[in-house]
């Protein structure tokens, strides 16, 4: 049975527990701001404590490495946002890539659920689970500590119940906080970020680890044909029909009016004396596209030989990586012959294959395959610069491939918290940071308020834009 069946009765099973623990506990919970239930308990206070007062020497030289990561991860995920918003305004096309909603919110089968499988690994609610535990154990405890440091009393750590979700807290006495000074708050705010940041790096460490010892290089990677873009006027016959004057509206007509011509799997198309290959039905949402260019495959050997699957070995030469296929095929001139294995869906199949030559570089054989731009962005292979680029790998146990993932999440999941939670908004750390800064820059609590309050209100519309943007141009 496939892990996703286990998963989802875990998460079945964990549903009925938090309802029945509720159920049993509600005259111990706590509303809070409309939206949250907490559970008080005094669960680690005795750890906290012991950190806070015999590590002072150590959380002493902390305190301003903390301050100073907020401020770089304030600036930073500002400059981010501002960033994403300009693309998401300037260019539509990012929407043609990635369908998903610019915030969509990191839930259990969020990349299945917003189509951004080829982005993400799985996120199973096992990952959800851990990752949320670990990652705001971590984040509460280090604000915690440092409140400890700065002799503040802890009264209470508990779980907070955001609906179905889940999150942790650690409540010092806020009124011996609003005594303290500006330094101190601001220590004590940026604490839960920079614990999130330093055990990201941990994770990312450990990540590789689990890579290095247990995934073994066995393949060339590839997931698209060797492609141009053609203007659609310099398209002069498709399957043999002669096109005089080609405009979108008169090749559509063509096509219509010769249906029966056009019933192989890819149709040939003739543009400035080049010759390319292109699905029909293909070739028809891109006209009706209102577009002056289409893209087609180039005519070269693989699309013709239908290959697929990850490249083994070219002619009895074991292809263990890309970077290992990229120098094989200098060594062969256009118009060899060689022998190619894939391995696809578990099985080798084996393509005898003539070389073509390159339509951009004069005497350089290819076989006509690439990546595609989605491959690139992928986060996982972005953030893993252990691994060689559009390489297949062998698992040598599988359990090592659920370990994977789930520090990747672990890793990724630290990094988003300790880059959001800066955010200088609302109920983040980075809202009191941020007003505590210019309060302390200017001397003058009001404008500290009041520089507080509209820069929330700009991210909020940040949001909004974001949000309607995205909207609208997927309708």
């Amino acid at each position: 049975m496939e892990f996703i069946y286990y998963d989802l009765i875990f998460l079945f099973l964990f549903g009925i527990f938090v309802a029945v623990f509720l159920y049993k506990t509600r005259d111990k919970l706590k509303r809070e701001m409309k939206i949250a239930f907490l559970y008080r308990t005094k669960l680690g206070i005795g750890f906290i404590n012991y950190v806070g007062e015999n590590y002072r020497k150590t959380l002493g030289v902390l305190k301003y490495i903390s301050i100073s990561v907020g401020y770089v991860l304030m600036g930073t995920v500002l400059f981010l946002m501002s960033r994403m918003v300009y693309t998401y305004v300037k260019y539509p096309q990012i929407t043609r890539l990635i369908k998903a909603p610019p915030l969509a919110p990191v839930i259990p089968y969020f990349p299945k659920l917003f189509g951004m499988e080829t982005f993400f690994p799985p996120f199973y609610f096992t990952y959800f689970i851990v990752s949320i535990a670990v990652v705001a154990t971590v984040h509460e405890f280090a604000h915690g500590i440092f409140a400890k440091y700065h002799k503040i009393k802890i009264k209470s750590t508990g779980v907070a119940f955001f609906g179905p979700l889940l999150g942790a807290f650690v409540e010092p006495d806020e009124k011996q906080m609003d005594k303290k000074s500006k330094s101190a708050q601001l220590s004590i705010l940026s604490a839960g970020v920079f614990a999130n940041i330093i055990f990201a790096g941990i994770f990312l460490l450990l990540w590789a680890g689990i890579f290095y010892s247990s995934f073994v290089p066995s393949g060339a990677v590839f997931d698209l044909y060797s492609s141009s873009v053609v203007n659609i006027s310099s398209i002069s016959m498709i399957n043999g029909i002669i096109v005089n004057n080609a405009t979108n509206q008169s090749i559509i007509e063509l096509i219509a009016n010769s249906e029966n011509v056009f019933n192989e799997n890819l149709t040939k198309i003739i543009a400035d004396d080049r010759s390319y290959l292109v699905e029909i039905e293909n070739l028809k949402e891109q006209l009706e596209g209102r577009d002056d260019s289409v893209e087609l495959y180039d005519d070269l050997p693989a699309i013709n030989a239908g290959l697929e699957g990850d490249i083994i070995k070219v002619d009895g030469t074991p292809i263990t990586t890309y970077k290992d296929l990229s120098e094989v095929m200098p060594n062969y001139s256009p118009k060899d012959e060689i022998n190619i294995k894939t391995m696809y869906e578990g099985e080798v199949l084996e393509y005898d294959i003539t070389l073509g030559e390159d339509p951009r570089q004069e005497g350089r054989a290819v076989l006509g395959v690439g990546n595609s731009v989605s491959s690139l962005l992928r986060i996982e292979n972005r953030f893993a610069f252990f691994k060689e680029p559009f390489t297949r790998y062998e698992i040598k146990w599988e359990i090592a491939l659920f370990l994977y993932y789930l520090v990747f999440w672990l890793f990724l999941i630290n990094l988003l918290v300790a880059f959001f939670n800066m955010l200088p908004f609302a109920v983040m750390d980075g809202g009191k940071f941020f007003f505590l800064t210019i309060w302390g820059l200017t001397g003058n609590e009001k404008i500290g308020k009041a520089a507080y309050k509209w820069v929330g209100i700009l991210i909020l519309l940040s949001f909004a834009l974001l949000m309607i943007t995205w909207f609208f141009r997927i309708l």
